[in-house]
């Protein structure tokens, strides 16, 4: 059964001056999932993001968080979704508790402050204003900030960036635990390894547009760039077995003796290539997987360029 969307971005369109942010750029996000959008620096992350949050008005396109109107029905949104902002949005005198427990009181049903401020380490710094907090610090308190209303959907811009390990798998795991408890996770990083570990489905942005959505599974089972090395006798029928392959594979000798298969590597693949040695009366020996990465495949989609 395919889950309700939480957020549908169709044909989304938005430009600064003669620069196209966002190209008709359409993704959808699954209620009580953890979405991943990841894109280099100016792939339009922030623009779509800000645009669901009711931030920002379409230029062309349609957006729908939660079945309404980010930007019309704002009011009625604004209720049931958590926003943390990259840049922590305090004013910089207010102490952290005083930020938190005044978010708390703007909900109904908030969390209890205590043990947020404990779950993320908030306690020692509680009196503390905002501008001496470290950047850590003010990140786990853009965090508690936007989960303390106990949101739907939470949006999560960079949730990690900037902390210390200890407090990263802390954060991850209190991710999951919101998207167990039924909460919509839509988080922006640039760890990719965080996207990998965490997110149910991931969009690959780059130049305003969606380049490949999936989970992480299907986006590294789609690349074309993992191999089987292994090696056996000069001269192997590098054709015959390539014949015996799935289409979109190759066969090539990296030196005497030693053999390379590209393509999107499976178990099934894998059966093929031992089992054809087999019918030569040969020994794939040394036999070795490489699986690319979802990092890997983010650079193979958007390139390996700095961006600036």
């Amino acid at each position: 059964m395919v889950s309700a969307l939480a957020v549908q971005v169709t044909d989304l369109v938005m430009r600064y001056g003669g620069t196209t942010a966002v190209d008709c750029l359409s993704l959808g996000v699954e209620a009580g999932r953890i979405t991943a959008i990841l894109g280099p620096n100016g792939a339009g992350k922030t623009t779509t993001i800000e645009t669901c949050e009711g931030y920002r008005t379409p230029q062309s396109g349609v957006v729908r968080v939660l079945g309404l109107d980010p930007a019309r029905d704002r009011a009625a949104l604004v209720p049931r979704i958590g926003v943390m902002l990259q840049s922590g949005g305090a004013w910089s005198a207010v102490r952290a508790d005083e930020l938190l427990r005044y978010v708390a009181s703007l909900y109904a049903n908030p969390l209890p402050v205590e043990t947020l401020v404990e779950r993320l380490g908030l306690a020692s710094c509680g009196r503390t204003p905002y501008r001496r907090l470290s950047g850590g610090q003010q990140q786990r308190l853009a965090l508690a900030t936007a989960l303390v209303g106990r949101p739907e959907l939470v949006f999560l811009d960079e949730p990690t960036a900037g902390l210390d390990p200890q407090t990263r798998h802390a954060t991850w795991d209190l991710v999951i635990e919101l998207a167990r408890d039924g909460v919509t996770v839509v988080l922006t990083t640039h760890y990719i390894e965080e996207a990998e570990r965490l997110a149910d489905q991931v969009h690959v942005l780059d130049h305003g547009r969606v380049l490949a959505s999936g989970s992480p599974s299907q986006l590294m089972a789609s690349s074309t760039a993992d191999s089987i090395r292994f090696r056996a006798p000069a001269g192997l029928d590098v054709a015959g077995l390539g014949a015996a392959l799935p289409t979109g594979f190759s066969v090539v000798v990296e030196a005497v003796g030693q053999y390379r298969v590209t393509g999107p590597v499976s178990p099934q693949v894998l059966a093929s290539v031992t089992a054809w040695c087999a019918q030569q009366g040969l020994l794939a020996d040394q036999l070795s997987v490489n699986r690319h990465s979802l990092e890997d495949v983010f650079l193979e989609l958007t390139g390996r360029d700095l961006r600036a």
